[in-house]
């Protein structure tokens, strides 16, 4: 009897039942316009049920279902191909047919749904403990092994794929290097990774070279590897593996097997890998020549050398899925072509958004003035595209699936939409904010890791300029490493932010336009209780504030273009601030007025400033009391930064580092800093125009970090630095003038590395005294300086000499 069913039955009749449905709905799918969305679902359900099928036909003897089950699904597909052929013929003016008939292809589609989920599940359970117990009377492997492998157990891939034409052939490209195992496919949730491998199984060139060896299995977030392999047998849960190392035993076996009896390489493809299960990937990694596994990731797991990274559409493929899925033939018949490529470009060539926005805009049975409204709304500036459409903010935030481990990543990521839009973000910037009101009991060190999470899931992109080599700490330049976020994710992590009410908000995130406060602002004393408050202004704001109550706010981050910017009054009571960011995105230095607000918040602790003149500052120095971190970036400081002074033990008590990049016309440093005891770092790069140092720099005990990178008029090192007992590392990168090393170098007793590349007039023999540098572990250089160290070399233990290449580019420029 269970022959006589499964074989007969649900090879023949059921089969047959699930044909005919499955090629009338292949049928009409690209001809009927009005049910297109229940097509597709439809489809989408018949495609995941042919394989179950496939394997049901396949195995020999199984437990029956009842029969009358199996009778009343062959008539259900019968007639549900009946019903589709109806359908594909209803007019699109037909209103009331098509509300009838879409309710019934929704049963339909849930009916299958339920069958191949449920009850085909149930059959495939059974199936297992009757194979089960056999392999358990018979432990042979001969026996154990006559169970084969799915090949191409993929689905097909969807007709008229846009835009993975170029992907495939150099996806096609990597696999066929020979060097690397493993290729991983990364891209951000909803990029179509799972299409690329699918189209890569079922092309013709891979085919022909991995004939029928081709494997594919989704992993997901959580795998069962057990479940895994079994899902690679032609029964589900053929066998009972002990454990997952049995799983993986087996699998090796039947994969050794296939190569020693077949001239084909293997290629197996590993779908859907998540941060959690990245260990999984090393459980497939066998020793069988020409094995190939392609994995895809939303994270670019960063061990796996070879690496795709597939790249959201451009304009013209983003274009042509756009119109297709909104069936536009001639969108010149409804709309604009401006207005449609500004929706396009709000979807920032994402196919999730593209398909989902062209879907909703698809004019099926509908008048075209109700699309031309909702277009116009669309296109308006400023929409975004999640106000417009709640299906493209549920898919994409599904794409995050931040994990409770890792929820520090999700506030990091909605952080990122306090910048603003495509400007770059300064690294340090971000450690400097994550590291105040995320970390506090954290170091630079572990929010960068975080940062490097971050940009491997694919949510951030960090660009590294220049690589810093370093085995004693990080170091982010304040102007070549930054960070980029998509414009649609930054939509996102701002839609994200902005769902409680304005009062309520972690972080409120205002973009003004001209003089146009936003309705909240004009209130008087509006009291806010973010945390987090970034303020955005245009060239034409004219610094007109309102007062704002924000006594909660920890970090804030203020984005100006206007020649003038006087920070707000309300800046004075923000009682809990820790961290200001302040940044000009003009094309000149801004003069910056009301500094002296700072004075009041006892809190605070990092200053970071960019692109304004600080003449005034100097001159009127205010008491930052509580400041641990203070950076200036870009800016004009002039003499008055030189002959400026500053009570230091009133002033800044805490000070323990100062990081001063690009201010061309610094000449000198004042006097007053070598009175700041607390300080641990001292970074001064790329000034070109500092061309001595102050002798009382030896007053500094505590420095543990000196830098003075890329100041090329900078000729000597002064001789009191021998006095710095605690100084770890020392950077004179690019400092072209240098012509010696200070003479009792090897005073710094606890020194343990040394940059020094490039230092092009410094090419005679080394202070003698370097030789009792014995903490030194590492010493950065060119050619040239690296044979200044082969005479000493071995009177030190463990000293790496490494010859930094050179790496010449304008990526630091900004955009």
């Amino acid at each position: 009897m269970a022959d006589l069913v499964t074989g007969g039955v649900v090879g023949a009749a059921f089969g047959e039942a699930f044909a005919i449905l499955h090629g009338t709905v292949m049928n009409v799918i690209g001809l009927a316009i009005m049910f297109r969305s229940e097509f597709e679902d439809l489809r989408a359900t018949l495609d995941n049920l042919e394989s179950l099928v496939k394997e049901i036909r396949q195995s020999n003897s199984a437990p029956d279902l009842p029969e009358k089950q199996i009778e009343r699904m062959v008539k259900l597909m019968k007639k549900g191909a009946k019903m589709v052929e109806k359908c594909s013929k209803i007019q699109q003016c037909n209103f009331i047919s098509k509300a009838y008939y879409a309710l019934k292809l929704k049963e339909l589609n849930g009916a299958i749904e339920k069958f191949y989920k449920v009850d085909l599940q149930a059959l495939i359970a059974r199936i297992t403990l009757q194979i089960l117990a056999r392999v358990k009377n018979n432990q042979n492997l001969e026996v154990r092994m006559r169970f084969g492998l799915l090949t191409l157990s993929v689905s097909r891939p969807p007709d008229n794929i846009v835009g993975l034409d170029l992907p495939l052939k150099e996806l096609k490209m990597e696999l066929k290097k020979k060097e690397e195992q493993v290729l991983l496919l990364t891209a951000l949730g909803g990029c179509g990774k799972t299409t690329l491998v699918q189209m890569l199984c079922w092309d013709d060139e891979i085919k022909g070279i991995y004939g029928d060896n081709i494997y594919f299995v989704k992993v997901s977030k959580h795998p069962n590897l057990k479940v895994v392999v079994q899902n690679l047998f032609f029964v589900n849960g053929a066998y009972e593996f002990q454990d997952d190392q049995d799983a993986i035993d087996l699998l090796g076996q039947h994969l050794n097997q296939i190569a020693s009896n077949d001239s084909n390489p293997i290629l197996m493809i590993l779908d859907d890998v998540w941060p959690e299960s990245e260990s999984t990937i090393d459980k497939f990694k066998f020793n069988i020549p020409d094995y190939k596994i392609v994995v895809t990731s939303r994270t670019a797991f960063p061990k796996f050398k070879s690496t795709y990274n597939l790249k959201p559409l451009d304009h013209e493929d983003a274009m042509s899925l756009f119109c297709r899925s909104a069936s536009f033939k001639d969108m010149s018949s409804y709309f604009s072509k401006e207005k449609i490529e500004k929706i396009v470009r709000g979807c920032g060539g994402l196919p999730i958004a593209l398909k989902v926005i062209g879907g909703s805009l698809c004019l099926c049975g509908k008048p075209g003035w109700v699309w031309q409204n909702k277009l116009k709304k669309w296109s308006d500036e400023g929409h975004s595209i999640f106000k417009s459409d709640k299906e493209v903010l549920a898919r994409l935030k599904k794409s995050l699936e931040f994990s409770d481990e890792n929820s520090i990543l999700e506030e990091y990521f909605m952080d990122l939409g306090s910048f603003p839009e495509d400007q770059r973000i300064p690294v340090t910037a971000l450690i400097d904010m994550w590291t105040e009101i995320h970390e506090p009991n954290q170091n630079d060190v572990q929010v960068t890791d975080d940062l490097y999470e971050l940009t491997t899931r694919n949510l951030a992109s960090l660009v590294m300029t220049r690589k810093d080599v370093s085995a004693v700490s990080n170091y982010y330049s304040e102007t070549e490493d930054f960070v980029t976020q998509h414009d649609v994710l930054r939509d996102l992590a701002i839609y994200l932010s902005s769902q409680e009410p304005i009062t309520e908000r972690e972080r409120l995130i205002v973009d003004i336009s001209g003089d146009k406060l936003p309705m909240w602002m004009k209130q008087e004393q509006q009291l806010i209780n973010a945390r987090l408050l970034s303020i955005s202004t245009d060239e034409s704001f004219s610094s007109s504030w309102r007062n704002v109550q924000a006594p909660k706010v920890e970090a804030l981050v203020l984005n100006f273009q206007t020649r003038n910017y006087t920070l707000p009054e309300f800046l004075e009571k923000m009682v809990e601030l820790k961290v200001i960011i302040i940044t000009n995105y003009g094309s000149s230095s801004a003069e910056l007025s009301n500094f002296q607000l700072l004075k009041s918040l006892s809190n605070l602790k990092r200053i970071r400033l960019e692109k304004f003149s600080i003449h005034s500052l100097c001159n009127a120095p205010i008491p930052l009391r509580s400041v641990k971190k203070i950076s200036i970036f870009m800016c004009n400081i002039g003499q008055a930064f030189g002959n400026s002074t500053i009570q230091v033990s009133d002033s800044l008590q805490s000070l323990m580092e100062i990081n001063i990049d690009y201010c061309k016309d610094l000449v000198e440093l004042p006097t007053w800093l070598c009175k700041v005891s607390s300080l641990k770092k001292l970074s001064i790069t790329n000034c070109h125009k500092l061309s001595a140092l102050p002798e009382g720099i030896g007053k500094l005990v505590n420095l543990e970090v000196l830098r003075f990178r890329s100041c090329i008029e900078l000729s000597e090192l002064p001789k009191s630095i021998r006095s710095l007992h605690k100084l770890h590392i020392l950077d004179i990168s690019d400092c072209l003038s240098i012509i010696k090393l200070p003479k009792r170098i090897g005073e710094l007793h606890n020194l343990k590395e040394l940059h020094m590349e490039k230092c092009l007039k410094l090419h005679k023999q080394l202070p003698p005294s370097t030789v009792h540098l014995k903490q030194l572990k590492l010493v950065v250089c060119d050619e040239e300086r690296a044979k200044l160290w082969e005479p000493i070399k071995e009177s030190f233990s463990g000293l790496n000499i490494m010859v930094a290449k050179e790496d010449i580019n304008l990526n630091w420029l900004k955009k």
